[in-house]
């Protein structure tokens, strides 16, 4: 059975969570300090991504948006 994620996409998310952990991990556009550790988990695939490693591409549910505005 073939990998899912090749070795150095899964090296890309520990250096990200490593970073995470230290504390220095920042999200893109805004620089807010990232906690989350699925969101952490998130920014190393997609950096992953863009470095052209094997990383399965973005399912439906993964790109859903959030609603913005709340009806009351």
């Amino acid at each position: 059975m073939a990998r899912k994620y090749s070795r150095k996409a899964s090296s890309d998310v520990e250096r990200v969570m490593k970073k995470r952990k230290a504390g220095t991990l920042r999200s893109g556009r805004s620089k807010k300090k990232v906690t989350s550790r699925k969101q952490a988990i998130a920014i190393g695939l997609s950096e992953a991504r863009a470095k052209g490693r094997k990383v399965p591409k973005k399912t439906k549910k993964t790109t859903k948006r959030r609603k913005t505005a709340k009806k009351r």
